[in-house]
C-alpha cells in the first residue's frame, strides 16, 4: 500500500471548554456532567444516535444496576436508567437487575437530557485526527480534534479532551501508546451482533422453559449442534422481551473482530446479519410456538465489541482488585458485576459447550469494589481523560467494568473532572477531596 500526504484548510471552532469523544454510556455521562458543572461542551459521535451499544448496538438488558441490596450505579446513569424504564408499561419500579431496553426511548432520553444540559452534539462525526504538543512535563497535550462529517473536515478546541470512543481512539491519534486485548496473547473476547425478532408468541415464550446456555436442555445447544446452522457455533444465548411481542437478543459469537481493520469489521457485520437468519430459522424450526412466525426485524448497526484497545493510566485495575473488593482513597464509585470474559475462538475449542463465557467469581449481597480515578487519567496525557471500555485495566477485569452501568459511572466521574480543571492545567490538579464531594452532591455511592 502506497502513502500520500496533502494539506488542507481546516475550519477550527476553539469555543469549548470540553471535547467529548464517543456518545455511549460513558460519553453521554461525561458530557451531562461536565455541562451540568458550567462547562461548554461538544460531543462528536460517529453514529446517527446517542447510546452506543443501548441503541446503535441492539444490546436487549441493562446489566445490572444493583450489588443485590441497592442500586450502586447511581447519578446519572440512574437518573437515565430510571426514565428509559419509566416507559416501559410491562416493567416495574423494583426492576433493577437484567432490565430490558427501549433502544428507540432510550436515543429520545438521552437527545432531550443533552439539549437541555446545553450540550452541543454533532452526529455522524468520525474522530481522525488530534493536534497536540509536548508539555514541559514530558505529557502529551491535545489542543483540536479533527473529524470528518458531511461537510468535510472540522477541527475543535477545547481544554479538556474525554476519550468515551470505547477503542481509545483520541488516545491513539495523539500518538500515546494503547493495549490491545489479552497482555499475553494480543486477543480479544469474543463479539456479539444483536438482532430483534417481533410477531413472537408472548404467551408461549413466557411458558417456554428457560432459554440460557446454563440450561443444558435449551434449543440453543440444538442449534449449535445442527449442520443446517453452521455459523451458530456456541450456546451464547440473552434475550429479553422488549414491548408487544418484540425480543432482543444478545446471541451467538464472532471471533478476532478488528474494528480498525476496515475488511475484517465489514466482512464481521455480514457474518452477523447471517447469524440472526440463522438464529431465526433455528428457532422457528425447535421453538415453533413461540417462533414460529417470528421475523427478523433487526440487525444492530454496530457490532458488539466487548474488547479491543485501552488506555494506560495512572493506576491499573486489576482481577486482584475484583478479588480482594478493594476499596481507594481516590475512587469516583464502585462496581459489583462479575467478570464476564467470553472466550476467544482457542480457548471456545478447548472447552465444553455451554462454556464458551469463562467462569468467574460472583460477588455476595452488598459487596463490590472501588473504581479509582486513576483509571480514568493517562498516564502520557496532560489534559485527557478516558471512560468506558477503553479505560486502565487488566485484560481480566475489563470483562467486569466494560459494561453500561458502570460506564455511566466512569464517563460521569471524568465529566466532573473535566469541567473542573483550570484553563491551561493538568487534569490531576483537580484536588481529590473536592472530586469525590461533588459526585456525592450529584447521588454517586461511596462505601
Amino acid at each position: 500500500m502506497k502513502n500520500i500526504s496533502f494539506s488542507a484548510e481546516i475550519p477550527l471552532d476553539d469555543s469549548y471548554d470540553v471535547v467529548v469523544a464517543g456518545g455511549g454510556p460513558a460519553g453521554c455521562a461525561a458530557a451531562l456532567a461536565a455541562a451540568r458543572h458550567g462547562a461548554k461542551v461538544l460531543l462528536l459521535e460517529s453514529s446517527s444516535s446517542l447510546g452506543g451499544m443501548g441503541t446503535h448496538g441492539l444490546v436487549p438488558a441493562w446489566c445490572p444496576f444493583s450489588d443485590k441490596e441497592k442500586i450502586i450505579y447511581r447519578g446519572i446513569g440512574q437518573e437515565i436508567f430510571e426514565k428509559v424504564r419509566s416507559g416501559m408499561p410491562h416493567l416495574k419500579k423494583t426492576d433493577v437487575d437484567w432490565v430490558p431496553i427501549d433502544a428507540e426511548l432510550l436515543k429520545r432520553t438521552l437527545d432531550q437530557i443533552l439539549t437541555e444540559a446545553k450540550v452541543d452534539v454533532i452526529f455522524n462525526a468520525l474522530v481522525t485526527a488530534v493536534q497536540g504538543e509536548n508539555t514541559a512535563a514530558g505529557k502529551k497535550r491535545i489542543r483540536y480534534a479533527v473529524a470528518a462529517h458531511k461537510g468535510g473536515l472540522r477541527a475543535w478546541g477545547g481544554n479538556v479532551f474525554i476519550d468515551c470512543t470505547g477503542d481509545a481512539d483520541l488516545v491513539g491519534l495523539a500518538g500515546i501508546k494503547r493495549l490491545y486485548g489479552d497482555e499475553k496473547t494480543g486477543k480479544v473476547q469474543a463479539a456479539t451482533h444483536c438482532f430483534v425478532l417481533t410477531n413472537v408468541d408472548e404467551h408461549y415464550y413466557h411458558a417456554m422453559p428457560v432459554q440460557h446456555a446454563k440450561n443444558p436442555e435449551s434449543a440453543v445447544y440444538s442449534l449449535a449442534r445442527s449442520h443446517r446452522y453452521p455459523l451458530i457455533k456456541d450456546a451464547h444465548f440473552c434475550h429479553g422481551l422488549l414491548g408487544p411481542s418484540a425480543v432482543g437478543f444478545n446471541a451467538g459469537h464472532l471471533w478476532d473482530v478488528n474494528p480498525a481493520d476496515p475488511r475484517n469489521i465489514s466482512q464481521a457485520l455480514m457474518q452477523g446479519r447471517e447469524i440472526a437468519h440463522e438464529f431465526q430459522l433455528g428457532l422457528k424450526e425447535y421453538l415453533p410456538e413461540v417462533f414460529g412466525a417470528a421475523w427478523l426485524a433487526q440487525t444492530a448497526p454496530s457490532m458488539g465489541l466487548r474488547e479491543t484497545w485501552r488506555i494506560i493510566g495512572d493506576y491499573t485495575l486489576s482481577v486482584e482488585d475484583y478479588i480482594q473488593r478493594r476499596t481507594f482513597p481516590d475512587e469516583i464509585g464502585r462496581n459489583c458485576y462479575f467478570i464476564d470474559i467470553h472466550r476467544t475462538q482457542q480457548e471456545k475449542d478447548t472447552v465444553e459447550p455451554g462454556e464458551e463465557e469463562a467462569p468467574a467469581e460472583r460477588y455476595g449481597p452488598g459487596e463490590s469494589h472501588g473504581l479509582p480515578r486513576g483509571i480514568l487519567q493517562v498516564k502520557d496525557g496532560e489534559n485527557i481523560l478516558a471512560a468506558g471500555r477503553n479505560v486502565s485495566t487488566d485484560h481480566r477485569i475489563l470483562g467486569s467494568v466494560r459494561v453500561m452501568p458502570v460506564c455511566f459511572v466512569m464517563g460521569e466521574a471524568a465529566g466532573v473532572m473535566a469541567a473542573l480543571t483550570g484553563r491551561g492545567k493538568d487534569i490531576r490538579d483537580v484536588d481529590t477531596g473536592l472530586l469525590r464531594e461533588t459526585l456525592e452532591k450529584d447521588g454517586a455511592y461511596f462505601l
